[in-house]
């Protein structure tokens, strides 16, 4: 009997989550020094074992409510076809200018090989220029896949392969496609952007900007990591994407500093039907970067006009949302603490039941004002909380090393499919 695939369906950032794609931090993210630790985007080194633990709460969690897959699980079902295989390798060689690498790599046993793509392969010591080389790795280590949000976006029932910022980047979204194509989990369309030639200016887009509100509005970062071509780009294919569906696309501009802005989701979540969190200063206060609203009209840009900020534009399609604030609204050094620690970067396990680091302690006390009930997420593990006797939560999770590789809850979390949203 066939096994059945999962059909890729996300039609909000809210919608009771039915499927989840993780990759649980390994080896990857130790392999670096910190000299290193600038060239792989992050701003200090992670101790590895507290990751894990850390990250064991999310896995944990999520497990309750929602069917879970791994990266290196799915990347394994790739590899074990021939054909994807050599696919695969090539593609990344030629990307990362490792043609040497390619016979060393296709004979590797497929667990061995999902090792190599994931955690680095460590170059050949075999000549002085070699033994001089400060790089230690032929193929380096993918430091940042336990973002698992920002190599592809799902938008209905379709995958967005993204073309990465930063080179370092470039082999996750590689597998990504890989795995939406080849691993036979999922019945999805993909659309591909790394071969996009654009008109002009650098093309560039990552998931953790793009945020599905509802089944005909985005609301996307314009920012270090989502260029204005990368938008264009996404954009021109939403008439193959969603033929029926995206009518608006509103756009926000993003600082480029601090490094903590590096994505929309930084500073923007969807709590719930009517409310969303945000960083205030920026999203409420902004006077100094513009918010574009395109409207579509079959597939095609339509108008495109300033507006006075996303809640205002999403307000006049619809969708009164009230903001809460990270880090409170009394105090702006402990808005500023708690948004460098990703305080606004929460994920949705249903309407009004969040995921969310509880380092962020001004935070989660006005996510109690406003009516989210606090849970550890060892308690809802064990089973002593049920997230369905609530009707608003918010389950903290520890968060001492993770979000030093500059992410949250969401970052964390590629949602496969969701269940649909009453509005």
């Amino acid at each position: 009997m066939k096994k059945s695939l999962l059909k890729i369906d996300v039609q909000s950032e809210i919608g009771a989550l039915n499927a989840v794609l993780l990759h649980t931090p390994g080896a990857e993210v130790e392999n670096m020094t910190p000299r290193m630790a600038q060239r792989a985007l992050y701003s200090d080194i992670l101790n590895l074992s507290i990751a894990r633990k850390e990250y064991e709460q999310i896995e944990g969690v999520l497990s309750k409510v929602a069917k879970v897959y791994q990266v290196r699980e799915l990347l394994a079902k790739v590899l074990d076809k021939p054909e994807a295989r050599r696919d695969l390798i090539s593609r990344i060689c030629i990307a990362e200018q490792a043609g040497s690498c390619f016979d060393t790599l296709m004979a590797l046993p497929t667990p061995k090989l999902v090792t190599a793509l994931i955690e680095g392969l460590p170059a050949r010591i075999d000549t002085l220029t070699a033994f001089l080389n400060e790089d230690y790795y032929s193929l380096f280590p993918l430091y940042n896949f336990y973002f698992t949000r920002d190599s592809s976006v799902t938008i209905g029932n379709n995958a967005l392969i993204c073309r990465m910022a930063n080179q370092v980047r470039a082999r996750e979204a590689m597998i990504m496609d890989a795995i939406y194509r080849c691993s036979g989990a999922f019945d999805c369309g993909t659309i591909d952007l790394s071969n996009v030639v654009p008109a002009r200016g650098k093309l560039f887009i990552e998931g953790g900007d793009v945020l599905v509100v509802r089944d005909d509005v985005l609301v996307i970062g314009n920012g270090m990591r989502t260029s204005a071509a990368g938008i264009d780009a996404l954009v021109a294919r939403l008439g193959d994407l969603c033929p029926q569906g995206v009518k608006h696309v509103i756009v926000q501009q993003l600082p480029s500093e601090p490094e903590s802005f590096i994505h929309l989701d930084m500073v923007f979540t969807m709590l719930d039907r009517d409310q969303c969190m945000v960083f205030e200063p920026l999203i409420l206060r902004n006077r100094s970067y513009k918010t574009v609203h395109i409207t579509l009209e079959d597939g095609h840009v339509r108008s495109i006009s300033e507006v006075a900020g996303i809640l205002p534009a999403l307000r006049k399609l619809g969708l009164a949302l009230e903001p809460i604030a990270c880090g409170g609204t009394t105090d702006s050094w402990v808005q500023e603490r708690e948004q460098w620690h990703s305080g606004s970067n929460l994920f949705a396990i249903a309407p009004g039941k969040v995921l969310c680091y509880a380092r962020n302690e001004a935070t989660l006390r006005e996510l109690d004002k406003h009516g989210f009930a606090v849970l550890n997420a060892r308690d809802v593990i064990v089973g002593k909380k049920n997230v369905a006797d609530y009707a608003k939560c918010c389950i903290t999770i520890q968060g001492s090393e993770l979000p030093r590789g500059g992410g949250g809850a969401r970052c964390m979390t590629m949602p496969l499919s969701r269940k649909a949203v009453e509005w």
